[in-house]
């Protein structure tokens, strides 16, 4: 009860008095919170008040605190490691500097995802795999993206959203529904490469290849192209086969 807390009532003020190590509550803006017990209201029985700033910056914080899960590519794991450079194939055309010499090391972390599934999908569906990499270099951060087909489902940009909506699960009943699906794929003829690397397995698990999506190496030096070197850099593969069962 009230009358056994001999804090009750007490104001942020009071509690700093109470203990001078405490910290000092703030508003978003850094001012000072005198009181984070109690709000302001028009008399004992009255409403709340607008003037009660604190209780409105408390309440939008708490009705945005919890973030959504991403559209897609919401369920993955990752890790953080070092990038180094084994052998200096790219320093003659670019300036980037974590490409610069042989042994250059630098943080970086590493996600690997599905694609179309929530995060309580199971990892079992046929669904592209996400592969992305953040590099945190002396220069800033650098992000590369990809998938682990060296193709997609559409080639205009503007079907993105309808393409998603239809590999998701239904909003009525959370469940996978393929006749959306196919029925997107049937009508857009440029999605027929990618359902069948989808759609195939390969012979072996750890024998798949991971290209980067959209990646753009800018070459900063003048120097006789190397297209090989480029060629790696902007669809890096994890092993050199990428074979499928018949």
């Amino acid at each position: 009860m009230a009358e056994d807390n001999p804090k009750h009532g007490m104001g942020e003020a009071d509690y700093e008095k109470d203990d001078p190590e405490r910290e000092t509550l703030t508003t978003n803006s850094g001012e000072p919170v005198p009181d984070n017990q109690n709000s302001r209201s028009a008399g004992p029985e009255g409403p709340l008040l607008m003037e009660d700033y604190h209780y409105f910056e408390k309440m939008a914080q708490f009705n945005r605190e919890e973030i959504p899960e991403r559209i897609v590519h919401a369920k993955g794991g990752g890790a953080f490691g070092t990038f180094t450079v084994t052998n200096d194939v790219l320093s003659d055309y670019t300036m980037a500097d974590m490409f610069s010499e042989e042994g250059k090391e630098t943080d970086m972390a590493a996600r690997f995802s599905t694609v179309a599934g929530s995060r309580g999908a199971p990892d079992t569906v046929r669904d592209p795999r996400g592969f992305a990499l953040k590099f945190y270099t002396e220069e800033g951060n650098w992000d590369m993206v990809g998938n682990n087909t060296p193709v997609f489902f559409i080639r205009d940009a503007s079907k993105f959203s309808d393409f998603i909506h239809t590999q998701k699960e239904v909003p009525k009943n959370g469940l996978n529904d393929p006749t959306p699906q196919w029925d997107f794929w049937s009508l857009s003829p440029e999605s027929l490469h990618q359902i069948t690397t989808l759609e195939g397995s390969p012979q072996k698990r750890a024998e798949r290849s991971d290209p980067a999506v959209g990646l753009l190496v800018a070459l900063t030096r003048v120097a006789p192209p190397d297209h090989d070197a480029i060629q790696r850099a902007r669809h890096p593969r994890l092993v050199a086969h990428d074979e499928r069962l018949q």
